[in-house]
Formats: C-alpha cells, structure tokens, sequence
C-alpha cells in the first residue's frame, strides 16, 4: 500500500504517501486510481501552456477533416497525466526522475476518454553515488475507459530509503 499513516503523538497521526525503495519489489504491478477523464479544457489549457500549435488539438473544423473524425488531445498531455497518476505508487519518495525512454502512443485520445493506468516494477538497485537511495525503473501502461492502450513508456526514478526521504527529516 503507498498510502499510510505515520503516527507522530498519542491518537495523532499523519497522512503519508509513496513507497521507499525497500518497498519495491521487482514484478509487482500497481493499479493507479482513480482514474482521469480528460476534458476539451484541460487539452485546450494544454496545447495553450506548451505553446503547441497544431490545429488537431483544438480546431473542431480541422479535427473533423482528419482521419480521426474530430480533435485528439495532445500527445504529452497524455503522458503527463499518465505520470501524474503514478507518483503516489512509485514517485512520492523519489529524489529525482532519472529519464524516460521507450515512449509510445499506440492510439489515440479524445476529450471524454478516461485513462487507467498502471505500473510494472522492471528494476531496481542501490544507487552506486548515493547510499541512501537507490534506482527503480517501471513501465508503465496507460489505458482508455474500453482497455485500449494508448500510451506505454519506461520510467527510471532515484528513490529514498527508508528513513532518507525529505517527509522524513521535517517536523511540520
């Protein structure tokens, strides 16, 4: 479970996320919820923060022209979304992301389309620069309301020990 509770004074206690390295275990897949329906706003607010200017993203008249039939929303929209939905299983105690790789978008994604994703444990081992932390490498699969998938990548995080997370080592 990446969600516990850290008890600080006699019935009081302090809602805590996210595994330490320890916690992972290579083969164990984790079911991110909830899921994440996307909006016409969030890729409109999207392709407007990253300056994306490809009209599929947000000209109906254009979008109904395409092969698609209407708009899609933004690729790295998805992807971030698709992170975003994993940090509590496998990046609430990291330190850093060390690099993304592998990243596919096997099908698209239109506003109204709800994404489930999940994670694979692929690797892990003790970092050789930091003995208070070590290298964890999932996959991860994002998936449409029907079980399509729509997007998969690897992921490389440098994650906490036990004991070494900043959480750890404040007193607020």
């Amino acid at each position: 479970m990446s969600q516990s509770a850290k008890p600080i004074a006699p019935q009081r206690y302090r809602e805590t996320f996210g595994r330490y390295y320890e916690d992972f275990v290579v083969g164990d897949v984790y079911e991110h919820r909830p899921g994440r329906t996307i909006s016409e706003t969030d890729n409109t607010w999207f392709t407007l923060l990253t300056m994306n200017t490809h009209p599929l993203h947000f000209d109906a008249e254009f979008g109904k022209a395409s092969e698609f039939g209407k708009c899609i929303v933004a690729s790295p929209l998805t992807l971030a979304i698709l992170v975003g939905m994993s940090v509590t299983d496998v990046s609430q105690k990291a330190i850093a992301n060390m690099g993304w790789k592998d990243i596919r978008m096997t099908a698209p994604v239109f506003a109204g389309d709800t994404l489930y994703g999940e994670s694979e444990v692929l690797e892990k081992r003790d970092s050789k620069s930091r003995p208070t932390a070590g290298l964890v490498t999932v996959r991860t699969i994002g998936k449409n309301q029907d079980g399509r998938i729509v997007c998969e990548f690897e992921r490389t995080v440098l994650v906490a020990k036990r004991g070494h997370a900043v959480e750890d080592k404040l007193n607020y």
